[in-house]
C-alpha cells in the first residue's frame, strides 16, 4: 500500500468523514535536530464543528482551536490531560471547523530513532495510540498550524495510499455524552498497530475531543 502521489488540498477540504478515509494508510513524516521518522497511518478519528458534541469547536472557535477552522492541510496539535500532545489534519474549507485525529500507525522510516523515543516498546507498539504517535514522530504544540502540504515543512504528509479495501468504522475513543456513540473512528481491518477501544469514562472537568 503507498504510490507516491501529490497532496493537494482539495484532497482535504472533503469534511473530516471523507478526509479520514482518504488519510488512512498514508504517511505523516517528521524532521527533526535528531533525524525523521515516518508513520503509515492505520487509524484515525473524524470531528467536525458545530454539529459534533465530541468536537473542540462545538462552541466555536477560540484560542486553543483557532487552527482547526482552516484551511485544510494544516496540523492541528493539542495538549490533553495535562501530559499529551495530539496531532490533527485541518479538513475544511477555510473557516469551517473540522479534523482529522491521527490515532495510530506503523513507522516506516526512522525505526532505530522511533525506539529510543519511546524506549522498551515493541514495534507494534511505537505508534500505537495518539499520544505514542506523537512522541515516536517528535511532534509538540510548536507544531500546532504546519502546512502538512509543503514538502519544505518539518511535518508533513507525503505518500497517498488508494483507499483500502477493508476498513472497519466504529465510535470513537474516550468520547463522552452525546458525541460518544458517533461512529467517527476508522481504521484498517486486521492491522496489528491499531489500538484498542476505550470508551469514554467519567471525569470532573469532561473536556471534548479526546
Amino acid at each position: 500500500m503507498g504510490r507516491r502521489l501529490t497532496w493537494r488540498r482539495t484532497d482535504l477540504s472533503v469534511g473530516p468523514v471523507d478526509a479520514a478515509l482518504a488519510l488512512l494508510g498514508a504517511t505523516v513524516e517528521s524532521t527533526t535536530e535528531d533525524g525523521t521518522v515516518a508513520v503509515r497511518l492505520t487509524e484515525v478519528e473524524a470531528y467536525g464543528g458545530s454539529d459534533d458534541p465530541g468536537s473542540h469547536a462545538f462552541r466555536g472557535p477560540g484560542r486553543r482551536n483557532a487552527t482547526m477552522f482552516g484551511p485544510a492541510g494544516l496540523a492541528y496539535v493539542y495538549f490533553t490531560y495535562g501530559m499529551h500532545w495530539c496531532l490533527n489534519v485541518v479538513c475544511c474549507p477555510d473557516g469551517e471547523p473540522g479534523a482529522v485525529l491521527l490515532r495510530a500507525g506503523e513507522v516506516t522510516r526512522g525505526l532505530d530513532l522511533a525506539r529510543t523515543r519511546r524506549p522498551g516498546a515493541s514495534d507494534r507498539d511505537l505508534a500505537r495510540g495518539p499520544a505514542r504517535l506523537t512522541r515516536t514522530l517528535g511532534v509538540t504544540g510548536a507544531a500546532d498550524g504546519v502546512d502538512l502540504l509543503d514538502a519544505g515543512s518539518p511535518l508533513r504528509l507525503t505518500a497517498r495510499a488508494p483507499t483500502p479495501a477493508e476498513v472497519v468504522w466504529g465510535p470513537r475513543v474516550g468520547v463522552a455524552g452525546e458525541g460518544g456513540s458517533t461512529p467517527w473512528r476508522v481504521h484498517l481491518a486486521g492491522d496489528r498497530t491499531v489500538s484498542v477501544y476505550r470508551p469514554a469514562t467519567p471525569r470532573r472537568k469532561p473536556t471534548a475531543f479526546g
